[in-house]
Protein backbone atom coordinates (compact mmCIF):
# COMPACT_ATOMS: atom_id res chain seq x y z
CA UNK A 1 0.00 0.00 0.00
CA UNK A 2 2.68 2.20 0.81
CA UNK A 3 4.27 1.35 -2.47
CA UNK A 4 0.90 2.08 -4.19
CA UNK A 5 0.84 5.74 -2.39
CA UNK A 6 4.08 6.92 -3.17
CA UNK A 7 3.81 5.42 -6.57
CA UNK A 8 6.78 3.48 -6.45
CA UNK A 9 7.24 -0.47 -6.99
CA UNK A 10 9.85 -2.82 -5.00
CA UNK A 11 11.96 -2.55 -1.64
CA UNK A 12 14.28 -0.16 -3.68
CA UNK A 13 11.41 2.67 -3.61
CA UNK A 14 10.33 1.71 0.09
CA UNK A 15 13.79 2.90 1.00
CA UNK A 16 14.03 6.31 -0.76
CA UNK A 17 10.20 7.00 0.35
CA UNK A 18 11.38 6.43 3.86
CA UNK A 19 14.49 8.56 3.49
CA UNK A 20 12.09 11.16 2.05
CA UNK A 21 10.26 10.86 5.66
CA UNK A 22 12.92 11.07 7.47
CA UNK A 23 14.40 14.05 5.42
CA UNK A 24 10.88 16.15 6.15
CA UNK A 25 10.57 15.06 10.44
CA UNK A 26 14.20 16.37 10.11
CA UNK A 27 13.00 19.82 8.78
CA UNK A 28 9.80 19.80 10.65
CA UNK A 29 11.76 19.00 13.92
CA UNK A 30 14.78 22.01 13.16
CA UNK A 31 12.23 24.49 11.78
CA UNK A 32 10.56 24.08 15.12
CA UNK A 33 13.38 24.10 17.40
CA UNK A 34 14.20 27.43 15.12
CA UNK A 35 11.19 29.03 16.23
CA UNK A 36 11.55 27.86 19.50
CA UNK A 37 14.87 29.61 19.61
CA UNK A 38 13.97 32.93 18.17
CA UNK A 39 10.73 32.86 20.66
CA UNK A 40 13.28 32.75 23.88
CA UNK A 41 15.11 35.26 22.16
CA UNK A 42 12.54 37.81 21.75
CA UNK A 43 11.95 36.86 25.29
CA UNK A 44 15.14 37.76 26.50
CA UNK A 45 14.98 40.80 24.09
CA UNK A 46 12.11 41.89 25.96
CA UNK A 47 13.35 41.02 29.43
CA UNK A 48 17.04 42.92 28.32
CA UNK A 49 15.99 46.13 25.89
CA UNK A 50 19.60 47.21 25.81
CA UNK A 51 21.55 43.78 24.86
CA UNK A 52 20.87 44.59 20.75
CA UNK A 53 21.90 47.89 20.95
CA UNK A 54 25.59 46.75 23.01
CA UNK A 55 25.67 44.11 20.54
CA UNK A 56 25.66 46.43 17.78
CA UNK A 57 27.84 48.91 19.29
CA UNK A 58 30.34 46.13 19.53
CA UNK A 59 30.27 45.23 16.10
CA UNK A 60 30.78 48.67 15.12
CA UNK A 61 33.98 48.98 17.38
CA UNK A 62 35.01 45.91 16.52
CA UNK A 63 34.76 46.63 12.63
CA UNK A 64 36.69 50.39 13.64
CA UNK A 65 39.30 48.34 15.15
CA UNK A 66 39.81 46.09 12.10
CA UNK A 67 39.89 49.56 9.79
CA UNK A 68 42.37 50.91 11.72
CA UNK A 69 44.51 47.86 12.13
CA UNK A 70 44.12 47.80 8.15
CA UNK A 71 45.01 51.22 7.82
CA UNK A 72 48.22 51.10 9.98
CA UNK A 73 49.56 47.77 7.74
CA UNK A 74 48.96 49.85 4.58
CA UNK A 75 50.50 52.99 6.35
CA UNK A 76 47.28 54.68 5.85
CA UNK A 77 46.53 55.72 9.05
CA UNK A 78 46.15 58.99 10.67
CA UNK A 79 49.92 59.24 12.55
CA UNK A 80 50.89 58.41 8.36
CA UNK A 81 48.96 61.13 7.12
CA UNK A 82 51.22 64.59 5.91
CA UNK A 83 49.57 66.88 8.52
CA UNK A 84 49.99 64.31 11.34
CA UNK A 85 53.62 63.77 10.23
CA UNK A 86 54.52 67.80 9.55
CA UNK A 87 52.01 69.22 12.34
CA UNK A 88 50.75 71.30 9.71
CA UNK A 89 46.63 71.90 10.15
CA UNK A 90 43.95 71.57 7.48
CA UNK A 91 40.69 72.87 7.04
CA UNK A 92 38.28 73.08 5.07
CA UNK A 93 37.92 75.80 2.51
CA UNK A 94 34.61 76.97 3.12
CA UNK A 95 31.70 74.40 3.34
CA UNK A 96 33.27 72.34 0.79
CA UNK A 97 34.93 69.16 1.72
CA UNK A 98 38.25 70.15 -0.39
CA UNK A 99 41.28 69.94 3.12
CA UNK A 100 43.61 72.68 2.66
CA UNK A 101 46.80 73.35 4.61
CA UNK A 102 46.50 76.56 6.76
CA UNK A 103 48.99 78.07 5.36
CA UNK A 104 49.69 78.21 1.91
CA UNK A 105 52.51 79.15 -0.57
CA UNK A 106 51.69 82.42 -2.87
CA UNK A 107 53.69 83.26 -6.14
CA UNK A 108 52.52 87.10 -6.14
CA UNK A 109 55.66 89.72 -6.94
CA UNK A 110 58.45 86.94 -5.69
CA UNK A 111 58.38 84.25 -8.77
CA UNK A 112 59.26 85.21 -12.02
CA UNK A 113 60.48 89.02 -10.79
CA UNK A 114 61.98 89.61 -7.55
CA UNK A 115 63.66 85.93 -6.85
CA UNK A 116 65.40 83.58 -9.27
CA UNK A 117 63.79 80.42 -10.09
CA UNK A 118 66.25 78.06 -8.13
CA UNK A 119 65.10 80.22 -4.87
CA UNK A 120 61.47 79.66 -6.39
CA UNK A 121 62.18 76.00 -6.27
CA UNK A 122 63.89 75.89 -2.58
CA UNK A 123 60.98 77.83 -1.54
CA UNK A 124 58.26 75.34 -2.81
CA UNK A 125 60.21 72.36 -1.50
CA UNK A 126 60.81 73.82 2.43
CA UNK A 127 56.60 74.61 1.73
CA UNK A 128 55.72 71.23 0.62
CA UNK A 129 58.01 69.32 2.66
CA UNK A 130 56.24 71.75 5.38
CA UNK A 131 53.01 70.09 4.71
CA UNK A 132 51.95 73.14 2.53
CA UNK A 133 49.18 71.68 0.15
CA UNK A 134 48.16 75.15 -1.55
CA UNK A 135 50.07 77.07 -4.00
CA UNK A 136 48.48 80.07 -5.41
CA UNK A 137 49.05 81.85 -8.53
CA UNK A 138 47.63 84.25 -11.42
CA UNK A 139 47.41 84.95 -14.95
CA UNK A 140 48.30 88.08 -14.71
CA UNK A 141 51.49 87.13 -12.38
CA UNK A 142 54.65 88.24 -14.31
CA UNK A 143 52.82 88.54 -17.34
CA UNK A 144 52.16 84.72 -16.75
CA UNK A 145 56.01 84.18 -16.57
CA UNK A 146 55.09 82.77 -12.45
CA UNK A 147 52.17 80.41 -13.24
CA UNK A 148 55.86 79.20 -15.96
CA UNK A 149 57.70 78.70 -13.00
CA UNK A 150 55.23 76.53 -10.87
CA UNK A 151 54.15 74.48 -13.78
CA UNK A 152 58.15 73.63 -14.67
CA UNK A 153 58.74 73.18 -10.48
CA UNK A 154 55.72 70.55 -10.12
CA UNK A 155 57.01 69.05 -12.91
CA UNK A 156 60.22 68.49 -12.24
CA UNK A 157 59.44 67.14 -8.74
CA UNK A 158 57.16 65.07 -9.61
CA UNK A 159 54.77 65.16 -6.38
CA UNK A 160 51.61 63.27 -6.90
CA UNK A 161 49.08 65.97 -8.47
CA UNK A 162 46.18 64.61 -6.01
CA UNK A 163 48.31 65.55 -2.80
CA UNK A 164 48.18 69.41 -4.26
CA UNK A 165 45.90 71.74 -4.33
CA UNK A 166 46.71 74.42 -7.05
CA UNK A 167 44.73 77.64 -7.94
CA UNK A 168 44.79 80.72 -10.44
CA UNK A 169 43.12 83.42 -10.69
CA UNK A 170 41.67 85.04 -14.53
CA UNK A 171 40.93 88.82 -15.65
CA UNK A 172 43.73 90.21 -16.61
CA UNK A 173 45.52 87.78 -19.54
CA UNK A 174 46.71 90.39 -22.37
CA UNK A 175 46.71 93.34 -23.98
CA UNK A 176 43.68 92.93 -26.13
CA UNK A 177 40.03 93.78 -24.81
CA UNK A 178 38.99 90.48 -25.88
CA UNK A 179 41.77 89.27 -23.38
CA UNK A 180 40.80 90.53 -19.70
CA UNK A 181 37.50 90.84 -18.09
CA UNK A 182 35.05 87.62 -17.31
CA UNK A 183 33.61 87.18 -19.99
CA UNK A 184 32.81 83.35 -20.95
CA UNK A 185 35.36 83.88 -23.76
CA UNK A 186 37.94 84.87 -21.41
CA UNK A 187 37.06 82.49 -19.05
CA UNK A 188 37.56 79.62 -21.11
CA UNK A 189 40.42 80.82 -22.95
CA UNK A 190 42.39 82.59 -20.43
CA UNK A 191 41.89 79.15 -18.36
CA UNK A 192 43.35 77.04 -21.49
CA UNK A 193 45.94 79.13 -20.94
CA UNK A 194 46.58 78.96 -17.81
CA UNK A 195 47.17 75.17 -17.93
CA UNK A 196 49.05 75.38 -20.57
CA UNK A 197 51.74 77.28 -18.87
CA UNK A 198 51.35 74.88 -15.78
CA UNK A 199 52.11 71.99 -17.78
CA UNK A 200 48.44 70.81 -15.75
CA UNK A 201 45.18 69.40 -17.56
CA UNK A 202 43.39 71.02 -14.58
CA UNK A 203 43.36 73.65 -11.50
CA UNK A 204 41.81 72.82 -8.11
CA UNK A 205 40.32 76.48 -7.77
CA UNK A 206 39.88 78.90 -10.48
CA UNK A 207 39.16 82.45 -9.30
CA UNK A 208 37.48 85.31 -10.76
CA UNK A 209 40.69 87.61 -9.75
CA UNK A 210 38.26 90.97 -9.55
CA UNK A 211 34.44 91.78 -10.23
CA UNK A 212 33.71 92.89 -14.19
CA UNK A 213 30.74 95.54 -14.21
CA UNK A 214 30.90 94.56 -17.98
CA UNK A 215 29.71 91.28 -17.94
CA UNK A 216 26.20 90.17 -17.03
CA UNK A 217 26.37 87.60 -13.68
CA UNK A 218 24.83 84.78 -15.22
CA UNK A 219 27.39 84.60 -17.93
CA UNK A 220 30.48 84.29 -15.17
CA UNK A 221 28.25 82.09 -13.47
CA UNK A 222 27.71 79.88 -16.22
CA UNK A 223 31.33 80.22 -17.72
CA UNK A 224 32.87 78.90 -14.46
CA UNK A 225 30.07 75.92 -14.30
CA UNK A 226 31.22 75.23 -17.82
CA UNK A 227 35.32 74.84 -17.01
CA UNK A 228 34.06 72.84 -14.03
CA UNK A 229 32.39 70.14 -16.18
CA UNK A 230 34.72 70.04 -18.64
CA UNK A 231 37.41 69.01 -15.97
CA UNK A 232 39.36 72.28 -16.31
CA UNK A 233 39.00 73.24 -12.45
CA UNK A 234 37.25 71.08 -9.58
CA UNK A 235 35.78 74.69 -7.60
CA UNK A 236 35.93 78.67 -8.54
CA UNK A 237 36.28 81.34 -6.21
CA UNK A 238 36.19 85.14 -6.18
CA UNK A 239 39.03 87.58 -5.29
CA UNK A 240 38.32 91.26 -4.19
CA UNK A 241 34.79 90.58 -4.38
CA UNK A 242 31.80 92.50 -2.44
CA UNK A 243 29.47 90.23 -0.37
CA UNK A 244 26.66 91.80 -2.74
CA UNK A 245 28.26 90.72 -5.38
CA UNK A 246 29.35 86.93 -3.83
CA UNK A 247 25.86 86.75 -2.60
CA UNK A 248 24.56 87.77 -6.57
CA UNK A 249 26.68 85.24 -7.77
CA UNK A 250 25.24 82.16 -5.55
CA UNK A 251 21.75 83.61 -6.49
CA UNK A 252 21.85 82.94 -9.59
CA UNK A 253 23.94 79.64 -9.30
CA UNK A 254 20.79 78.11 -7.34
CA UNK A 255 18.29 79.83 -9.77
CA UNK A 256 19.59 78.07 -13.15
CA UNK A 257 21.02 74.96 -11.34
CA UNK A 258 24.59 76.20 -11.64
CA UNK A 259 27.81 75.80 -9.56
CA UNK A 260 28.47 78.57 -6.77
CA UNK A 261 31.30 80.07 -5.97
CA UNK A 262 33.13 78.15 -2.30
CA UNK A 263 35.28 80.72 -1.77
CA UNK A 264 36.61 83.98 -1.56
CA UNK A 265 40.38 85.73 -1.69
CA UNK A 266 41.06 88.78 0.71
CA UNK A 267 43.53 90.70 1.98
CA UNK A 268 43.60 90.08 5.96
CA UNK A 269 45.98 91.44 8.42
CA UNK A 270 46.59 93.42 11.57
CA UNK A 271 45.64 97.12 9.63
CA UNK A 272 43.02 95.52 7.59
CA UNK A 273 40.32 93.86 8.94
CA UNK A 274 36.56 94.90 7.97
CA UNK A 275 35.52 92.68 5.36
CA UNK A 276 37.50 88.81 6.84
CA UNK A 277 35.86 89.88 10.19
CA UNK A 278 32.52 90.79 9.20
CA UNK A 279 30.95 90.23 6.00
CA UNK A 280 32.66 86.74 5.06
CA UNK A 281 31.23 85.02 8.47
CA UNK A 282 28.38 86.06 7.07
CA UNK A 283 28.49 84.87 3.66
CA UNK A 284 29.76 81.68 5.70
CA UNK A 285 26.78 80.68 7.55
CA UNK A 286 24.50 81.43 5.11
CA UNK A 287 25.96 79.96 2.14
CA UNK A 288 29.04 78.29 2.61
CA UNK A 289 31.81 80.31 1.06
CA UNK A 290 35.02 80.16 2.94
CA UNK A 291 38.16 82.82 3.06
CA UNK A 292 41.42 82.23 1.57
CA UNK A 293 43.31 85.49 3.01
CA UNK A 294 46.18 87.09 1.25
CA UNK A 295 49.15 89.49 2.93
CA UNK A 296 49.21 88.78 6.54
CA UNK A 297 52.23 91.02 7.00
CA UNK A 298 50.50 93.85 4.55
CA UNK A 299 53.00 93.79 2.02
CA UNK A 300 55.99 93.46 4.80
CA UNK A 301 55.25 96.50 6.29
CA UNK A 302 53.94 94.34 9.70
CA UNK A 303 57.98 92.48 9.01
CA UNK A 304 59.50 95.58 10.84
CA UNK A 305 62.07 96.23 7.94
CA UNK A 306 60.26 99.21 7.30
CA UNK A 307 60.56 100.84 11.16
CA UNK A 308 63.58 103.17 9.91
CA UNK A 309 63.13 103.73 6.17
CA UNK A 310 62.78 101.82 3.30
CA UNK A 311 66.00 99.06 2.38
CA UNK A 312 67.17 99.18 -1.15
CA UNK A 313 66.55 94.95 -1.41
CA UNK A 314 62.96 95.16 -0.17
CA UNK A 315 59.85 95.43 -2.35
CA UNK A 316 58.70 98.93 -1.52
CA UNK A 317 62.10 99.82 -3.44
CA UNK A 318 61.07 98.28 -6.43
CA UNK A 319 59.40 100.80 -9.03
CA UNK A 320 56.40 99.43 -9.49
CA UNK A 321 55.99 99.78 -5.63
CA UNK A 322 56.14 103.38 -5.33
CA UNK A 323 52.62 103.60 -4.04
CA UNK A 324 53.50 101.09 -0.97
CA UNK A 325 56.58 103.28 -0.64
CA UNK A 326 54.46 105.96 0.19
CA UNK A 327 52.29 104.56 2.31
CA UNK A 328 55.09 103.52 4.79
CA UNK A 329 56.38 107.10 5.12
CA UNK A 330 53.53 108.91 5.39
CA UNK A 331 51.31 109.72 8.62
CA UNK A 332 49.14 106.72 8.93
CA UNK A 333 52.36 104.67 7.99
CA UNK A 334 54.49 106.23 11.08
CA UNK A 335 51.42 105.38 13.14
CA UNK A 336 51.33 101.47 12.14
CA UNK A 337 55.28 101.54 13.06
CA UNK A 338 54.39 102.87 16.39
CA UNK A 339 51.53 100.29 16.97
CA UNK A 340 54.33 97.53 15.49
CA UNK A 341 56.76 98.52 18.31
CA UNK A 342 53.96 98.06 21.02
CA UNK A 343 53.14 94.64 20.01
CA UNK A 344 56.83 93.24 20.12
CA UNK A 345 56.95 92.83 24.03
CA UNK A 346 54.22 90.25 23.27
CA UNK A 347 55.49 88.60 20.58
CA UNK A 348 59.17 88.56 22.91
CA UNK A 349 56.01 87.24 26.05
CA UNK A 350 55.26 84.48 23.71
CA UNK A 351 58.68 83.06 22.44
CA UNK A 352 58.12 84.39 18.72
CA UNK A 353 59.00 87.00 16.19
CA UNK A 354 56.33 90.03 14.82
CA UNK A 355 55.67 88.17 11.42
CA UNK A 356 54.88 85.07 13.50
CA UNK A 357 52.64 86.51 15.68
CA UNK A 358 51.04 88.52 12.70
CA UNK A 359 50.42 84.96 10.63
CA UNK A 360 49.28 83.68 14.04
CA UNK A 361 46.61 85.92 14.60
CA UNK A 362 45.07 85.79 11.22
CA UNK A 363 45.18 82.15 11.73
CA UNK A 364 43.16 82.61 14.76
CA UNK A 365 40.22 83.77 12.86
CA UNK A 366 38.66 80.04 12.31
CA UNK A 367 36.44 81.81 9.35
CA UNK A 368 39.97 82.01 7.68
CA UNK A 369 40.65 78.54 6.04
CA UNK A 370 43.93 79.18 4.62
CA UNK A 371 46.52 82.14 4.92
CA UNK A 372 48.67 82.80 1.77
CA UNK A 373 51.79 83.49 2.49
CA UNK A 374 54.17 85.46 0.01
CA UNK A 375 58.68 84.60 1.11
CA UNK A 376 61.48 86.11 -0.82
CA UNK A 377 64.08 83.51 0.66
CA UNK A 378 64.19 80.49 2.72
CA UNK A 379 64.74 81.76 5.63
CA UNK A 380 61.82 84.40 5.66
CA UNK A 381 58.97 81.42 4.58
CA UNK A 382 60.77 79.31 7.35
CA UNK A 383 60.12 82.00 10.03
CA UNK A 384 56.38 82.38 9.04
CA UNK A 385 55.40 78.56 8.68
CA UNK A 386 57.02 78.81 12.25
CA UNK A 387 53.28 80.53 13.00
CA UNK A 388 51.81 77.04 13.58
CA UNK A 389 53.39 76.53 16.42
CA UNK A 390 52.73 79.90 17.96
CA UNK A 391 48.98 79.54 17.18
CA UNK A 392 48.11 77.36 20.49
CA UNK A 393 49.49 80.53 22.42
CA UNK A 394 46.98 83.03 20.92
CA UNK A 395 44.31 82.68 23.65
CA UNK A 396 41.61 85.27 24.08
CA UNK A 397 43.53 87.07 26.78
CA UNK A 398 46.75 87.54 24.23
CA UNK A 399 44.09 88.60 21.24
CA UNK A 400 42.17 90.80 23.22
CA UNK A 401 45.67 92.66 24.13
CA UNK A 402 46.48 92.96 20.39
CA UNK A 403 42.94 94.44 19.81
CA UNK A 404 43.42 96.85 22.49
CA UNK A 405 47.20 97.99 21.03
CA UNK A 406 45.72 98.19 17.46
CA UNK A 407 42.41 99.57 18.48
CA UNK A 408 40.89 99.03 14.87
CA UNK A 409 38.99 96.01 15.87
CA UNK A 410 35.58 95.94 13.83
CA UNK A 411 31.82 95.90 14.61
CA UNK A 412 29.62 93.45 13.68
CA UNK A 413 25.57 94.03 13.64
CA UNK A 414 25.36 91.14 16.51
CA UNK A 415 27.97 93.21 18.56
CA UNK A 416 25.61 96.61 18.19
CA UNK A 417 22.33 94.78 18.97
CA UNK A 418 24.12 93.79 22.41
Amino acid sequence: MLAARTGTVGGKGAEEALKLRKQSVLSVGSRERALRSSAEGSKEGRARPGQPQQRARRLALLRELEMSWYLRLCELSHEFTIAYTTGMPHRNLGKSGLRVSCLGLGTWVTFGGQISDEVAEQLMTIAYESGVNLFDTAEVYAAGKAEVILGNILKKKGWRRSSLVITTKLYWGGKAETERGLSRKHIIEGLKASLQRLQLEYVDVVFANRPDNNTPMEEIVRAMTHVINQGMAMYWGTSRWSAMEIMEAYSVARQFNMIPPVCEQAEYHLFQREKVEVQLPELYHKIGVGAMTWSPLACGIISGKYGNGVPESSRASLKCYQWLKEKIISEEGRKQQGKLKDLSPIAERLGCTLPQLAVAWCLRNEGVSSVLLGSSSPEQLIENLGAIQVLPKMTSHIVNEIDNILGNKPYSKKDYRS
